[in-house]
């Protein structure tokens, strides 16, 4: 027979088991008796303590809006030539308006001509190659400036021209620039023309006509209308008048345009 304190074999306790089932043990009762007539002991009750609250996270602190306007400003302004202006213009990075364009489209011929000619914005052809007014519309304003003594290309300003736009970027599908997007890109040419110095701006098209001249109707009525523009200490006369493309697209309007360049070449003969 094994000892106290020798471990029982698996088949000593099944042989245990059953000597205790013929027995007529059913139940297994502990080492110490346990008087159930009486009442349990009441569960012990832990006071609640409410979790400390986590401190709110702070609010986050929002990004001021960053203001393209009066930064274009203050960048026109501290430009003194039109290369240093150039340079600013290009150094103008993340306006929106540049994501869809390979390039700035700065100016074309001789900045010392006493005539500035003023677009919208340019285009394709304008975008990829670099200047304003190329390609169809550009061929058509050589022929209307040729009519009147006028050339992009010449070196007297009593014959030269200066040509720029509004938008110096090209807007995707050649879309109308919005207002706010003419307003960022305004003090830089109204630098431009402050610093060429010319007699005359010609402005073609509704975009020029109402940010540089405040016409407060379309091309079609505001067109062959003279304005004085001053920008700093610069103040030149201006007209309005049919832009190339619009031409292209409604030769009817070119005998209008014509009126207009010959009130412009007596503007500019009475100037000079």
């Amino acid at each position: 027979m094994n000892s106290a304190n020798s471990p029982l074999t698996d088949a000593a306790l099944i042989e245990a088991l059953a000597f205790y089932a013929e027995m007529g043990v059913d139940e297994a009762v502990c080492e110490a008796p346990i008087d159930r007539t009486t009442a349990p002991p009441p569960p012990k009750v832990v006071p609640f303590k409410p979790r400390a609250a986590k401190p709110a996270a702070p609010p986050p602190v929002a990004e001021p809006k960053r203001d393209y306007v009066s930064e274009a400003r203050q960048r026109a302004q501290n430009a003194q030539d039109l290369d240093a202006l150039h340079a600013a213009l290009v150094g103008f990075e993340d306006v929106p308006l540049r994501a869809g364009a390979k390039q700035a489209v700065f100016a074309d011929g001789d900045p010392a001509a006493d005539l500035m000619v003023i677009g919208e914005a340019p285009g394709r052809d304008e975008d990829r190659i670099g200047k304003p007014f190329v390609g169809r519309s550009g061929e058509l304003l050589d022929r209307m400036l040729a009519a009147i003594g006028r050339a992009r290309g010449e070196s007297d300003p009593k014959k030269g021209a200066y040509i720029g736009n509004v938008i110096p970027y090209r807007p995707l599908q050649n879309r109308t620039p919005a207002d706010d997007e003419v307003a960022v890109f305004l003090p830089f040419i109204e630098r431009q023309i402050e610093l060429a110095a010319p007699k005359v701006v010609l402005c073609i098209g509704n975009v020029p006509a109402k940010h540089l001249m405040q016409a407060s109707t379309g091309i079609m009525r505001y067109r062959g209308t003279w304005s004085s523009l001053t920008f700093g200490n610069q103040t030149v006369a201006a007209l309005a008048s049919f832009h190339p493309a619009f031409l292209l697209r409604s030769p009817d309007k070119k005998r209008e345009a014509w009126r207009d360049l010959l009130a412009l070449e007596a503007k500019l003969k009475e100037l000079t």
